[in-house]
């Protein structure tokens, strides 16, 4: 029987169960909060971990020319991107004693992706020798030879070439942990693609600069440059002026060199 508002048991028995049960759910809740903070915390440790290399580990930069369009400005541009860079890494501390080379994805011969293991399931400490086509072991091969990348590539429908995509998708471990920049060009400097690209590369583990390097550059303008066999003077200049492109290099240079 209810006895007056206030005095009602169900289990006079006991007359502090509820009590005691609320106190022990607040106990298993406080536990469980201490035990998973530090699971946060070193799974934050080991990310980091993975996507820092020591720039003093830096000796070559592949700077990628990413179109493979029978017609493109693409290597005039990587071209003049890598005389630029000549100059700024003898700035940088971490990258002073870094040598440059240009890789051409063209050159490399790679058909849509056609390997049957998933790269990240191969040894990460030597993947080269399990992949099973040939072209694929010499692509591993090249970029096993390099410590850093700068990809300059145009922008296609608000992202990259499927002939970039390829060439990342084709490996994983080559690529974790190396510092990477990308560079874009198109009609209002490619930032979709350079955006885009920044998460490619941070899914492969890379060391991404923040800071992106858009280059304007018009239809007229690819048309003086292609027929000039080279970027035009105005265009160099423009990028130089407004574009800012030395300053924008060098900043991304410094993250790449760890300053």
């Amino acid at each position: 029987m209810l006895q007056r508002f206030g005095e009602y048991n169900p289990n006079p028995h006991f007359p502090h169960l509820p009590l005691i049960l609320l106190f022990g759910i607040l106990i298993s809740v406080f536990v469980s909060l201490l035990v998973q903070q530090p699971t946060t915390q070193i799974i934050a440790t080991i990310r980091y971990d993975n996507l820092t290399m020591p720039a003093s580990s830096i000796r070559s930069i592949g700077v990628v020319t990413c179109s493979t369009r029978p017609t493109r400005v693409n290597p005039y541009i990587t071209q003049h991107i890598s005389e630029l860079l000549a100059d700024i890494i003898r700035e940088v501390p971490g990258l002073r004693g870094a040598a440059l080379e240009t890789i051409d994805l063209e050159a490399q011969g790679l058909p849509l992706y056609d390997e049957p293991a998933v790269p990240a399931g191969l040894p990460a400490d030597d993947p080269t020798p399990h992949y099973r086509a040939a072209h694929t072991r010499r692509w591993s091969a090249v970029v096993r030879a390099h410590d850093a990348f700068v990809f300059v590539t145009p922008q296609y429908n608000w992202s990259v070439p499927a002939s970039l995509k390829n060439a990342l998708d084709y490996l994983y471990h080559e690529w974790g942990g190396k510092p990477a920049a990308v560079v874009t060009y198109g009609s209002r400097g490619g930032g979709r693609a350079a955006a885009h690209l920044q998460q490619i590369l941070t899914g492969l583990k890379m060391v991404v600069a923040g800071t992106a390097v858009p280059l304007s550059i018009s239809m007229s303008d690819i048309d003086e440059c292609l027929a000039e066999g080279a970027l035009t003077r105005s265009v160099v200049e423009r990028w130089a002026g407004e574009g800012g492109v030395t300053e924008a290099l060098r900043s991304a240079a410094g993250e790449m060199g760890g300053q």
